[in-house]
Order: C-alpha cells, then structure tokens, then sequence
C-alpha cells in the first residue's frame, strides 16, 4: 500500500510539469500539429524538458538512497532500544520523502514560470481546467498499470520484489512521463475531445442566438496579417463619438473568444460590435463569420504571417478574402491601398467597397487619405481627406505612416457608419497607443523607449525602423527578429538585418535568428563591434542596462513569443 501511494504521489506531481506545455497547447489554439510543430522549432523547450527531468529523477533517487542508507544503519546500530514510532518513521522515510522531493522540484519548476513575464499569460479556462482532468487521469492509468506489473510480477516470482527494484521502476517512469508529457498531453486532449466539442457546440450555438435576437446590432469584422488589434482599438474610439460600441477584447479572435465575449459582454445597450478575427488555417475566417455575420468587413493588410500553416502566401490573401465574401450584398468592404494583394483582391470585389491609403494608385481613387504628415516623440499630425475631397487636421499620439494607414481605415468605417469629419478627428485625437505596439514609454533615465513588442511581419518592422529614424540621439534595437514565417523566415531576417544597417546604431540580436541578422547586418557594412548576440530577452536586457545613456532611443522590437521565452 505505501508504495502505491508513492505512485500516486508522482503520477499527481507530474501535472506541475504541465501547465508551461498547456500554455503553448493554448497559444497554438489547442492544435496538437502546432504544439509538436513548436517544440520541434525550440530547442531550448526540450533542453529545459531534459534538464527537469534529470534534476527531478536525480534528487529523488539522491533523497531516496541517502535516507534508506541512514535509515537500515540506524536500524542496525541501534535496533529494538528506539522507540517503535520512531523506527518505524525511519524505515518509511524513503517512502514518504523520495516522492516529497519529486513534486518539491517540480513546484519549484512551476513557481519559476509563474513568474516569468508573458505577452499572453496562460488563462484558466473552463477548457485548460478539463484538459488538466483528462492529463491526471492519463499519468494514473500510467503509473497504475506500472503498479500492477510490478505487483504482478512479484506474485509470479513468488520472492516478492524489494523495495528498491519498485522504486527504480518508479523511477523510471517518472523519467518516461516527464519526458513524453507533450504525448500524454495530446492523448488527455484526444479524450476530452468529444466532451470539448459538445461544450463548444452548446456555447457556439447560445452566441448565435443571442446574436439573432440583436438584428438592430451593428457589425464589423476586422482581419489581416498585421494591424487589426490596432485598427480594432482606434476604430472603437472614433465610433464611441457616436455609439455605444463593443469591441472584442486584447486578442479574443477565435470562434470560442468571439463567443465568450457575446455572451458575456454584450449588452442591450450596445449598438456596434468589432469583432477581431484571426486565422492560422483556410476557413477560419469564414467560420468566424459565421458566428459573427458582419455587414461592414475590413482588411487591414495580407502579408507572410503564419505561413507554417498557411504555406503560400496566396493561401494567406484567401483566407482574409472570406471576410468580403462573407458580407451581405447591402453590406460594405474596406481595403487598404497597397500596390499587391490588398489593391487586387479590392479591384475583384463586386460589393460595395472603400479604398483607403496615402497614396491613390493609377485608375482607382482613395475614399479616406491622408496629406501633410508629420511625426516625431510627441506623435503624428496629418490631415485627413474624406471621400468628398473635404479635409480637417487630426492629431495623435500613435506613431509611424503604419499607424496613420490603421487610422484612415478605421476612419473608412467610421464614415460609412454616419461620423461626421469633426467626430472622425476628435476621436483620432482620443486614440491610445496599443500596448506594445509602437508604445512610447517614458523611462524616466533620459532614455526614449518604444515599444513594439507585439509586432512580427516585415512590413511592421520596417515602419519601425522608419520610425526610429526620426528620433534624435543614439538609436538602438532590441529584436529576436521575424518568427513563424517557414520557409522564408532565414531570408526576412536577413534583411531585417540590412534594414536595420541604415537606422541604428547599436544591434542587440536575440536568440535563434541573432545569425541571420547578424548577417544582414555585416553585409551592408555594419560595425560588427556594435554588434551583441544574447541567447535570451533577460541576457539581452542586462546588456542595454549597461550600455544605455540619456539621450538614447530604443526600439524593443517584436518581443519574443511566449512559447520561446521564460
């Protein structure tokens, strides 16, 4: 009995291991592909994996060997004189400690994630709590059927088993589970999966109805490969000059964000809803749409996102096209001006539609634009010209020709919503920065610090780098450079590299792409001295302590994700 419970012990220990594999399993959006596919990708994932174990297994065999050793010599040299009580607890001790020691070190693994800083911190859903259920009762069956071995196998020797072959056989499981807990972890999700898929069902089909029931509400979806939060978040703050308006919020995007948010937030008061969409695969905006049935649907860009799953850029364009296809006929698209994809798929569409941008391309006129831009510390001025050539000077405190493009798209939509031009600007001047997204921050040292941790596409972090270029003093960057672009990630990086060339004057590479910008860098003539390699964001947030002074900028650009630190 007392080493079943050791069993028990370890197999319910085990979980304290799983909570970083569940934030990644929820990051990828509970797809088991993505999760392997990212533990593949870092490295650093499988080393700490390795390291955890060794450590965990390690003690506990140190813990279990040094305790049966004082606890049999005690016995020996001091035999009936102790008291029962006592010898008893001495003989068990390895019993109850060598388990203890496991589950200390994995608290202390667990603790040490708590507290690392995320972009997206894991959230304890309903979902993560099931999924947690399944994986306990994964790692029992695991350890019970181990349990069962080796009793069986001592009833078929008929000498019984010491103690110390059931602990090394323990042992060896705690090493197996630790090891293959992202296989135990799918397997417990494959068995909740029919549970999942009816929860989601009901959920999924209490949004639509509460969603019928609103036919006066006011929607508009948002998608792209980069900017729809930030559009998201101004367009809500021009529309709240005229509506009362909910829109999704941080990164609520999938088809169970949207739903807890119709469900939860939405109110009868409210008479326009933003809903954000996001895809990583072909149909998933249309399967948002589905959900949401928008009538006015803006794209704010298509570029290489997510191309590990979307594989073609074309693929990409497709997707954030089922947005329009999606719309009514009465409905209304909004495009941005791009001179690519974006021009094109604007040029195929049949229903009604505005084109926004800085600059009209040939053939084709601008329903919202921008003249007279201006941009520095204290933000961007411009004047905003409407569809009827009328025109009003705005000011805000978002920063980069990057942000004024989400501005006039928001104001695209704004417009056709009823907003007068004087609404549009005052609203634009109540717009807020994004947190990390070209963020500035007063550091309070001397030290301009801009924020566009969330950022990761090309055409982002060059705006950036555009923006950077405008800011007196010396200009540093602190980047891991572009992630999840497949294929072409080695090259981006790499120009990333020569982009940065032209604008800083300190690099600080981080982590797995560091190389290839370093790359970029040396071939466009970049001191090399002026170079710093730092395998992790805390190596490389030492090094700018010490090499920052007032009157210097820096760019913290595209932050890692929260599946490749902490």
């Amino acid at each position: 009995m007392e080493v079943f419970v050791v069993y028990l012990v370890s197999a319910l220990a085990l979980l304290l291991a799983s909570p970083r594999l569940i934030h990644i399993f929820q990051l990828e959006s509970y797809k088991q592909p993505q999760l392997f596919l990212r533990l593949k990708e870092d490295r650093s994932i499988a080393r700490r994996r390795l390291a955890l174990m060794g450590r965990a297994v390690g003690i506990q065999v140190a813990v279990y060997i040094v305790l049966l050793v004082v606890s049999t010599v005690l016995d020996l040299a001091i035999g009936t004189r102790l008291p029962l009580m006592l010898e008893n607890l001495l003989l068990v001790s390895p019993d109850v400690l060598s388990p203890l020691a496991f589950a200390a070190v994995l608290f202390a693994d667990w603790l040490h994630w708590r507290r690392q800083p995320s972009k997206k911190p894991l959230v304890v859903t309903a979902r993560v709590k099931r999924l947690l259920a399944a994986l306990a009762v994964v790692l029992l069956l695991l350890f019970l059927v181990v349990y069962g071995a080796t009793v069986g196998l001592a009833v078929v020797s008929r000498t019984g088993i010491s103690f110390t072959v059931m602990y090394l056989l323990l042992f060896a499981t705690e090493a197996l589970a630790l090891a293959g807990l992202p296989r135990f972890l799918a397997l417990a999700a494959k068995f909740a999966s029919p549970m999942e898929k009816a929860v989601q069902r009901w959920y999924l089909g209490d949004a639509k109805k509460r969603l019928a029931a609103r036919p006066d509400l006011i929607r508009v979806g948002i998608t792209g490969s980069f900017g729809k939060t930030s559009v998201k978040v101004i367009l809500a703050t021009i529309l709240g000059e005229k509506y009362n308006t909910l829109a999704t919020p941080a990164s609520y995007n999938t088809p169970m964000g949207l739903t807890r948010v119709v469900r939860e937030q939405l109110k009868p008061e409210h008479e326009v809803l933003i809903a954000e969409m996001g895809a990583r695969h072909i149909g998933d905006i249309a399967e948002l749409c589905a959900l949401i049935k928008p009538k006015y649907g803006l794209i704010t860009s298509v570029g290489a996102q997510h191309l590990e799953t979307f594989f073609t850029i074309e693929n990409v364009a497709k997707t954030k096209y089922e947005l329009v296809d999606a719309l009514p006929n009465d409905g209304m698209a909004f495009l941005p001006q791009d001179d690519g994809l974006c021009l094109g798929l604007y040029r195929k569409t049949r229903k009604p539609k505005m084109l926004f941008g800085l600059d009209a391309p040939h053939g084709e006129k601008l329903s919202m634009t921008a003249r007279d831009i201006s941009h520095g510390p204290e933000g961007s001025r411009f004047l905003l010209v409407g569809p009827d050539g009328r025109s009003i000077p705005c000011r805000t405190r978002l920063l980069g020709l990057h942000n004024i493009q989400n501005i006039l798209g928001a104001a695209a939509v704004a417009h056709a919503l009823g907003l007068t031009l004087e609404q549009i600007a005052a609203g634009i001047g109540r717009a807020q920065p994004v947190e990390h997204r070209l963020q500035l921050i007063e550091s309070g040292n001397g030290v301009a610090v801009i924020d566009d941790a969330f950022n990761s596409n090309p055409a982002g972090c060059r705006a950036a780098l555009a923006v950077l270029k405008d800011f007196p003093g010396r200009k540093i960057i602190v980047t891991p450079g572009l992630v999840e672009l497949g294929s072409a990630e080695d090259a981006e990086n790499e120009g990333f590299g020569r982009a940065m060339a032209e604008v800083v004057d300190i690099a600080i590479l981080v982590a797995r792409n560091g190389e290839a910008m370093r790359r970029g860098l040396l071939a466009a003539g970049f001191d090399e001295s002026s170079i710093v390699m730092a395998p992790r964001l805390s190596d490389a947030t030492a090094v700018l302590g010490q090499l920052t002074r007032a009157g210097d900028t820096v760019l913290f650009e595209n932050d890692l994700p929260d599946h490749y630190e902490g």
